[in-house]
């Protein structure tokens, strides 16, 4: 299985090497490509003020985040929730920037650049000369960000997930082509003809395997990702 976390964060300013700090950390994780509905958002204390120009940004005042928890004590659980996943980062210089930054304080490992994706680089190979921010993205695939008043870090990872998918392909990426694929070669073994591309249906469905809870998980699930999961393409609206 592919693990991939969609990553962001919020500061107080635009340079870590000038003691800007983290203030915000929102995540989401993708198996395969697909959402599995586990994600990881934190607010930070970073024991300096918010610029002016990054509270303008993102709106998260000092005296909000004056009772949050410094980056020391939530370091632990960030680091095991991110371990040995593909980070997928809009503009990771940033971030990664910033993280290490917190990490060299505690005298932690640096995240290996092997494990970062960079989707403004993705966006600038597919779009070349054209504007490649998250909201042109959004607008390029009809991706709704209208929630997206201001920058937040947990909102920007869910809708950075979704840009992510279309930047690879769209969210039909190997869901049912292998079924059609499979089912013109056998025509074709068969000494038939082609089929034209549908999948075959079973003539009596198969029984479900599934249990009630597990039904009842899988519809909060589906719940949960919105009008626009991509479940509901492929099992319908009253299966969820």
């Amino acid at each position: 299985m592919l693990r991939e976390i969609v990553l962001d964060t919020e500061t107080t300013g635009t340079d870590a090497a000038k003691g800007d700090r983290i203030i915000e950390i929102g995540c989401v994780e993708l198996a395969n490509h697909i959402p599995t509905g586990r994600s990881y958002h934190v607010y930070i204390n970073p024991q300096r003020p918010v610029s002016e120009g990054a509270f303008r940004v993102h709106g998260l005042s000092d005296a909000f985040l004056a009772d949050k928890p410094l980056f020391a004590a939530i370091a632990e659980e960030f680091a095991a929730f991110i371990a040995g996943a593909r980070l997928v980062i809009h503009n990771a210089a940033f971030d990664v920037g910033f993280l290490n930054a917190e990490f060299a304080r505690l005298g932690r490992p640096a995240i290996d650049p092997d494990l970062v994706v960079d989707t403004l680089i993705m966006a600038r190979r597919k779009h070349p000369g054209a504007p490649n921010n998250l909201d042109a993205l959004c607008n390029r695939y009809g991706i709704d960000n209208s929630r997206r008043t201001k920058h937040g870090a947990l909102l920007d990872a869910e809708i950075l997930a979704e840009v992510y998918i279309e930047l690879l392909g769209g969210r039909q990426t190997d869901l049912g082509l292998t079924l059609a694929s499979q089912g013109a070669s056998g025509a074709r073994a068969a000494g038939g003809a082609a089929s034209s591309g549908a999948p075959r249906r079973r003539e009596i469905p198969a029984a479900s395997r599934l249990a009630d809870a597990e039904r009842e998980a899988h519809a909060a699930f589906v719940a949960k990702m919105g009008e626009k999961a991509v479940w509901r393409d492929y099992l319908g609206e009253d299966a969820v």
